[in-house]
């Protein structure tokens, strides 16, 4: 399974080490990054692939939406698979 995580909020040190320690503690492998500062905006897009059969979407996807909430950002987390419905259209 792979997914999309975007990530947007004020700039502060730790946000890309957070955010990749829970994609760890899930079972999510980072395959890319990217990764900006618009002003004083952090803005960032992974990519992350589970490692194993057994992770759970439902609890990563709302594990980093809470751990988001707590650093004053918006993460949000979409499955890969959307897109790739969507580009069979």
């Amino acid at each position: 399974m792979k997914a999309v995580v975007t990530v947007v909020g004020k700039d502060t040190v730790g946000i890309l080490a957070k955010v990749s320690s829970v994609c760890a503690e899930n079972g999510m492998n980072v395959e890319e990054v990217s990764q900006t500062i618009l002003q004083d905006m952090f803005c960032m897009i992974m990519l992350v692939e589970a490692k194993g059969e057994n992770t759970d979407f439902a609890k990563f996807s709302g594990t980093l939406k809470s751990e988001g909430e707590k650093m004053g950002l918006v993460i949000h987390t979409m499955h890969a698979d959307v897109f790739d419905s969507m580009h069979h259209i």
